[in-house]
């Protein structure tokens, strides 16, 4: 006779939230391997908490173009959970339907992937509201709080809010002033978390970015704050920490003794468009060196953090920027170029100048250019130069990180047919993400023929995966509290003590007879004799 079965106990009951995590985690499962089988292993298990996405300056362009396509495109991949709301703010009179109208035009002509999926658009948009406010009305912003309250009732955001500043730097003082009146800063006992996400440019310079830092902090705490640099959420810029940190035999070359000169390019070929009255209060100095070309600088050169946690990582970009030489007078007389484009052809079309751009003055002394040479006073990079350049309407698009390495202590191919140059290891950021490595080999056949070739990793044929835009991860990881790639208030502060000794010579000098480019070429004449002086050149990209 066999023995009585003992019953199997009951599982342990699940919390509310449990339950919801569990369903929005197999939701999300489910729908990446329908889509892409290929997705396997590759998933993102952790999901963020259930929230409000408040969106300031919601009518924008870089709303529309950059932010809430991002959003979509997570909503899109199941990397949001179902209790998500996204609240759109502006001053412009909208109603919900007429707003997500106008998203849905957004969408199809700024979307990363289309044709939009019909089913995720309309799950989606029942997810958006809109919330008319003047960023200075104490009426509005209570509004506000009262409405955020009531879907915290009907859609279950938990009380977790992330409010993103999509706004004229201007506006940031006032609107984080109004978001601490009203009390929706707090993170109390149960009543969830609170985030605010701020869009460069942080400052104009090192007093206003310590002034703006003072203002935030009255109101969030630091670790509530996320500053973004869009460049810091691309996936080659990711991979150059895996890159340098997940490999052996790269690291004890990364230094003084093998590195003869780092270049770092921002190029674009793209005017200023229709950002000319923005461009005229900014300039290649303040929209691109003091924190693209700047950020990656730190990625090449910090030293490896103990851990991948943010202040860990962020600890150690901050030494890096600290160690770089403060420039004096005479130094950005003799190592900073600046540049103003003219009248010129890109890629077959004539395109007009600088100072022929809507909103610029006709006689504008802003710089569309800059590039110069800067030195790192630590132990790994002493006597190591970085050559940063960076500037509008160049020959193409391109971003890029070259370590050019030292030539070989005996050239003993001198003699023979093509002496090979020197090891260049180059990281393509955009637009064709990858990685080259330029090495010697010999030419096949009887005699001793020397040629430099490349060996070439490109993203988009070694991974049959779906690349997302540096927009989805960074605001993926603001909803999941990841502050790796965002950057803190020393960073910030650091970065401008390194731009703005430039920014204040400029004012005391005389610009250079302006334009002193034209449109269609790498930069001015003085940025190719910075590297000539140094027995160098740029690298032809």
């Amino acid at each position: 006779m066999s023995p009585a079965r003992v019953p199997t106990p009951p599982p342990p009951a699940q919390t509310a939230r449990q339950l919801r995590e569990t369903a929005t985690a197999a939701r999300r499962r489910q729908r990446s391997d329908d889509l892409n089988p290929l997705r396997q292993g590759l998933r993102l298990e952790k999901v963020p908490d259930p929230g409000a996405f408040v969106l300031f300056g919601a009518t924008g362009d870089l709303a529309h173009r950059k932010v809430i396509p991002a959003i979509y495109q997570l909503w899109r991949t199941n990397l949001l959970p179902v209790e998500f709301s996204l609240v759109a703010v502006a001053r412009r009179p909208y109603s919900d339907d007429a707003f997500r109208t106008d998203v849905r035009a957004s969408l199809e002509k700024f979307s990363r992937v289309l044709p939009l999926d019909e089913s995720a658009w309309t799950e989606f948009a029942k997810r958006i509201t809109y919330q008319q406010l003047n960023f200075e009305d104490d009426s509005g912003f209570d509004r506000l709080a009262a409405r955020l309250d009531a879907l915290d009732a009907e859609r279950g955001t938990g009380g977790n809010r992330v409010f993103y500043l999509a706004t004229h730097p201007s506006q940031v003082t006032d609107i984080v002033r109004q978001l601490g009146r009203v009390g929706l800063d707090h993170e109390l006992r149960n009543s969830g978390w609170r985030r605010v996400v701020i869009e460069k440019p942080f400052g104009r310079d090192y007093e206003s970015a310590r002034a703006l830092n003072h203002e935030v902090n009255k109101v969030f705490r630091e670790s509530q704050v996320y500053r973004i640099d869009h460049y810091l959420g691309k996936e080659t810029v990711r991979n150059l920490m895996v890159f340098r940190f997940g490999n052996g035999i790269f690291e004890p070359v990364w230094n003084r003794s093998y590195v003869d000169h780092v270049q770092i390019t921002v190029a674009e070929s793209i005017g200023v468009e229709n950002r000319g009255a923005f461009y005229e209060e900014t300039g290649a100095s303040r929209d691109i060196l003091q924190n693209h070309l700047l950020q990656l600088m730190t990625l090449v050169a910090m030293e490896p953090p103990s851990s991948f946690h943010a202040d860990a990582l962020r600890d150690q970009k901050l030494a890096v920027l600290r160690a770089i030489t403060t420039p004096t007078p005479d130094q950005v007389r003799r190592d900073i170029v600046r540049g103003q484009y003219g009248p010129g052809w890109v890629q077959g079309e004539p395109v007009s100048g600088y100072r022929e751009e809507p909103q610029v003055d006709p006689q504008s002394e802003t710089e569309s250019y800059v590039s110069g040479r800067f030195t790192i006073d630590d132990w790994r990079w002493s006597g190591v130069p970085f050559y940063l350049r960076a500037g509008k309407r160049l020959p193409k698009r391109a971003t890029e990180i070259a370590i050019q390495f030292k030539e070989v202590p005996l050239r003993l191919f001198r003699e023979s047919s093509g002496d090979p140059a020197p090891n260049v290891l180059a990281m393509r950021i955009q637009p064709d993400e990858g990685i080259m490595l330029r090495f010697a080999a010999k030419v096949p056949g009887l005699g001793l023929d020397v040629r430099t070739v490349n060996m070439d990793f490109a993203y988009d044929t070694s991974f049959v995966v779906d690349s997302p835009d540096a927009y989805e991860t960074l605001i993926l990881d603001a909803l999941l509290g990841d502050a790796s790639l965002f950057t803190r208030a020393d960073e910030v502060e650091a970065a401008w003590s390194v731009v703005t000794p430039i920014i204040n010579s400029w004012a005391d000098t005389a610009p250079p007879h302006f334009p002193n480019y034209a449109a269609g070429t790498w930069g001015p004449e003085a940025a190719e004799e910075l590297l000539q002086r140094d027995g160098r050149r740029w690298r032809r990209i």
